[in-house]
C-alpha cells in the first residue's frame, strides 16, 4: 500500500487533487432564465470483492481425520469452490479463490494476494484438529495478538508458519506512520469483528456451532493490515461426528450454502457497503 492509498484508507476521504483553474460563469442578464442546476451523477459503485482461501493444499494436507484419514485440504477446497460459485451469482459481487486446485501456497503469499486484489473481505476456510476430541461444530476467528483462550491459541499455533504485517510506509515520519497504521488496523478489526458476529449469528440458526464459536488468536494468514480477515473452522477432523459430516458431499454443500448466504449478507451491509 503506498502512502497516498493508506492516507485515503485511514481517513476515509479522498485526497485533494492538484489545483485547477477556476472559470467564472458569465453574469445572467435581465429576462434570462437561470438553468436548473442538475445534481452530479452518482458514480457506479464498484463490485465488492471477497477472497476465499481454502487452507493447506499440495504437499500440506492440513489436519488428517482421526477415524477415516480425511484430508483437510480436500474438504475445504470443495466447500470453498461451492461458496465461490454461490456468492458469484450475486450482482455486484466478485469472488476470487486463492487456490482452485490441489496446490500449496505459503501463508504470507495468501494474505498478499488479498492485499493486491484489494479485497473487501478475506475468508480462510479450515477443518483443523482440535486440542480435544470432543470439540465439534463451526466457529470463526479474527486476529488478536493475544488469543482469546487456550483453545484459540492452540488452533492458531498449528496453522501458523510465518507472521508480520509487511506494511511499507516509505519515508513517512515514524510517529505519523504509527498513527496511520493504528487507524487502518482499527478499521480492519472493526470490519472483521462485524463479519464474524454476523456470520456466526446467522449460521447458528441452521448448523451446529462450537461452544463459544467466536474467538480470536494470532493467525498469520489474517495479518493483511487493510483487509478485514477471518478464519472459519467448518468443523474438526479430530472429532468422529464432524469428520463423518465433512466426508459427506451433501453436507459440505449445505455448509457452503449457509456460509455463502451469510457472507453475501455481510457484503451487502456496512461497513462493506
Amino acid at each position: 500500500m503506498n502512502r497516498r492509498d493508506l492516507l485515503r484508507f485511514a481517513f476515509g476521504v479522498p485526497l485533494l487533487a492538484p489545483s485547477v483553474a477556476i472559470t467564472l460563469a458569465p453574469p445572467v442578464m435581465a429576462g434570462q432564465e437561470v438553468a436548473q442546476a442538475r445534481p452530479p451523477a452518482k458514480k457506479a459503485r464498484p463490485p465488492k470483492l471477497v477472497m476465499i482461501d481454502p487452507g493447506h493444499g499440495g504437499h500440506d494436507p492440513g489436519a488428517i481425520g482421526r477415524y477415516h484419514n480425511t484430508f483437510e485440504k480436500d474438504v475445504v477446497l470443495d466447500i470453498s469452490k461451492e461458496m465461490a460459485r454461490l456468492i458469484g451469482r450475486n450482482a455486484g459481487t466478485n469472488v476470487v479463490l486463492t487456490r482452485d486446485s490441489d496446490t500449496f501456497i505459503e501463508l504470507p503469499q495468501r494474505r498478499q494476494m488479498a492485499r493486491q486484489a484489494k479485497a473487501d473481505l478475506f475468508i480462510s476456510i479450515h477443518a483443523d484438529s482440535a486440542p480435544n476430541r470432543n470439540a465439534r461444530g463451526l466457529s470463526a476467528y479474527t486476529l488478536a495478538e493475544k488469543a482469546s483462550d487456550d483453545f484459540a491459541a492452540a488452533i492458531a499455533k498449528q496453522e501458523n508458519l510465518a507472521g508480520g504485517l509487511g506494511l511499507d510506509m516509505g519515508d513517512l515520519d515514524e510517529n505519523v506512520a504509527a498513527i496511520l497504521v493504528d487507524l487502518a488496523a482499527r478499521h480492519t478489526r472493526t470490519a472483521a469483528l462485524h463479519a464474524k458476529q454476523s456470520i456466526i449469528s446467522g449460521a447458528g440458526k441452521d448448523i451446529r456451532l462450537l461452544d463459544n464459536p467466536m474467538r480470536a488468536a494470532n493467525f498469520a494468514v489474517l495479518k493483511a493490515p487493510e483487509v478485514p480477515s477471518l478464519l472459519i473452522e467448518t468443523g474438526f477432523l479430530s472429532n468422529k461426528q464432524d469428520e463423518q459430516l465433512l466426508r459427506d458431499s451433501s453436507a459440505r454443500k449445505r455448509i457452503a450454502g449457509i456460509l455463502a448466504r451469510e457472507l453475501s449478507a455481510v457484503l451487502a451491509a456496512a461497513p462493506f457497503a
